[in-house]
This record gives structure tokens, C-alpha cells and sequence, in this order.
């Protein structure tokens, strides 16, 4: 099924529609505060690039990721969009998925305040989790046959991502330990606009198919149709997903950036490109295979083991701390808060 942009502007009359479109554009718009300046920490933390010059790329390689990888491939998307069941009755379906979503906002605007890279997709699995759970009061909601690549995901952009960085800050040292340490700072500060591009690039391939995905089960909901279960993303949401989350970078994401960047490790050109390079190809594998990972887990890791490869001191493990505490509390903690606002939500607008 495919959505034209002037029937989802003529939905937008009906304040079901109207509400989910906002919420949704609301997760987006935190998303770029939490996960997208993940992609360009590092080389605006080593100075290759000033902050609104990457934001300005990160917006445009968000869109291109999120273009590219949809032509080649929706099955992040599809990941998504079937790993929970909303269907029954429609008006209470899109209820529970507003819940959801409001939740999700509370959840990430939280840790944003605090500092904390928080991995909005892990907030969004969870937080749509607990809304099915509410809505059908068990787990028959939650289809296990998807949701088992979320395991995936977890152990693959934190495991291969520390294994990844630590690896190549050591291929990157053993291959230019003699070559002049000035010359390749400039070298690797210009590496590192083209390692943060491509991060930019790879988050709006695995970020973007998943927020646009709840987009349309949202649309579809308000209209009354639960059981579509086969969709194309239109140009124009990939444009306005893109957009959204660009405008939450610009809005937010210094904090992001000083967190991942700055404090947890004190990185050196080379050692920035050696993330880079690590947490991009553990999205490319993972956006080709549709196993949906978490951009900031897979970035935070990979800088934690460029960092363990100079020396374990190098890494302000007080934060890799409060950053694991974080994620550790998100399935459980986001997922009982949308089961709590769905069951309240329900209550209300049901009664």
C-alpha cells in the first residue's frame, strides 16, 4: 500500500490522525537529540568539523540513508512494524499506540536532560512492547519471532562494536606508526568528515526505517486498517522524517556530543576515524540484514574500544557506567511506562 501526501494532509482533519502524526514527528524530533549526534561526536570532538557544518551534513546523509537503504531494502521497517500486534479494535489500537508514543517522548526528553545517550530505537521496541501488552492485557501482542532480532541487534552493536573499534585504532597504529604524527592528523581529520557522513548516513538507514514505520501503522490505525501488513514509504516522509530529525540535532545534541565525544574518551584524530569506520560497518551489516541495532549503543561501544586500545584508563568508565545503567533500565523501565499511560489512556478516552 502506498500513502500520497495529499491523503495524509486530508487525514490530518480527523484529531486521531492529527495526534498520532504528532506524537510520532515528537519521537523523531528527540531522536535526533539522542541518537543522531551519536554520528557526528567524534569529529566534532576532535575538531575536523564545527557542530553546525555537521549537523548540516548529518541532516543531508540522514536523508540519503534513509533514500538509498529503502530502495535497496525495507526490512528494518517491516522489523518494526510487525514486531508488535495493535490490531482489534482500531480506535483503541490507535489509542495504545499514542500511549506509546507519549511515553517514549517522556522517556528520552528524560535522559536527555540528564545527558545520558539513551538508544531511542531501544525506547521505541520497548515502549511499543508494553502498549501491546496493555492493549490485549498479555503477551499475545508481541510477536517473538521478531522480536528475537532485537536480541540480535543488542549483542551485535555492543559486542562487535567494542570489538570493531579496538580493532581498528590497532590496524590504524600499526599502519602509519611510522609516518609523522602532524602529517596524519590533517590526514584523519579530513577522513573523519567522510567516517562522520558516513555514520550520518547509516543512522538514517536503520533510524529512519523505524520511526517511519510506526508513522504508517499510525496512519493506517486511524484509518481503520490494522491489518495492512504490506506497505511502501513515500519520498515525501522520508523528506519530512529527515527534516524533523535534523531540526532535533540543531536543537539538542551538543549534550549527546559532549557525552560521547568529550568525556567518556579523550580521542585523537585517528582514534575518531577508527570509531567512525568501526560503528559503520557494524550498521551496514546490520541495515542489510534487517537486524535492527541501536546507532548509539553501536556508536558509544565502538569509541569505548578505540579508547581500551591505547590503555582501559582511557575511558572514563564512570560514565560508560551511567551510560550502561541507561540502557539497561530502558526495556524494562520505557516498556512498563507505555504500559502504564496505554492502560490510563484507555481508561480515559474508552470509557
Amino acid at each position: 500500500m502506498n500513502v500520497a501526501l495529499g491523503d495524509f494532509l486530508q487525514q490530518l482533519s480527523n484529531p486521531m490522525s492529527a495526534l498520532t502524526a504528532v506524537l510520532t514527528l515528537g519521537v523523531i524530533l528527540v531522536n535526533g537529540w539522542t541518537d543522531a549526534p551519536n554520528a557526528i561526536a567524534t569529529c566534532v570532538s576532535t575538531r575536523a568539523m564545527k557542530a553546525s557544518s555537521a549537523i548540516m551534513m548529518a541532516a543531508v546523509c540522514n536523508f540519503l540513508g534513509v533514500l538509498v537503504m529503502t530502495m535497496i531494502n525495507s526490512k528494518v521497517a517491516m522489523t518494526i512494524y510487525n514486531m508488535v500486534d495493535f490490531g482489534g479494535n482500531a480506535r483503541e489500537a490507535s489509542i495504545a499506540l499514542c500511549a506509546a508514543l507519549f511515553a517514549i517522548v517522556v522517556w528520552a526528553v528524560a535522559a536527555w536532560r540528564l545527558g545520558i545517550p539513551t538508544s531511542e530505537s531501544h525506547a521505541l521496541i520497548a515502549g511499543l512492547s508494553g502498549a501491546a501488552i496493555a492493549l490485549h492485557s498479555s503477551f499475545s501482542g508481541i510477536n517473538g519471532a521478531e522480536w528475537i532480532k532485537v536480541i540480535y541487534g543488542l549483542l551485535l552493536s555492543t559486542g562487535l562494536g567494542f570489538a570493531a573499534g579496538f580493532g581498528a585504532a590497532r590496524l590504524l597504529e600499526g599502519l602509519f606508526r611510522r609516518h609523522d604524527r602532524r602529517g596524519t592528523g590533517v590526514l584523519f581529520r579530513r577522513a573523519q568528515i567522510a567516517g562522520g557522513a558516513a555514520m550520518a548516513f547509516l543512522h538514517g538507514a536503520q533510524d529512519g526505517q523505524k520511526f517511519m514505520s510506526v508513522f504508517l501503522l499510525g496512519m493506517f490505525l486511524s484509518r481503520g486498517q490494522g491489518t495492512v501488513t504490506e506497505f511502501q514509504i513515500p519520498l515525501w516522509l522520508m523528506v519530512l522524517c529527515s527534516a524533523v530529525m535534523a531540526l532535533g540535532t540543531s536543537i539538542g545534541g551538543y549534550r549527546i556530543i559532549k557525552s560521547v565525544g568529550m568525556d567518556m574518551v579523550r580521542l585523537q584524530p585517528y582514534q575518531g576515524f577508527a570509531a567512525d569506520l568501526a560503528a559503520a560497518g557494524c550498521l551496514l551489516f546490520s541495515s542489510l540484514t534487517g537486524i535492527p541495532v541501536s546507532t548509539t549503543h553501536t556508536k558509544t561501544t565502538a569509541v569505548m574500544g578505540v579508547g581500551a586500545s591505547r590503555r582501559l584508563s582511557a575511558v572514563d568508565w564512570s560514565i560508560v557506567r551511567d551510560m550502561t545503567l541507561a540502557w539497561v533500565l530502558t526495556f524494562p523501565g520505557c516498556g512498563a511506562l507505555g504500559y502504564l499511560v496505554t492502560k490510563l489512556f484507555l481508561r480515559i478516552f474508552t470509557a
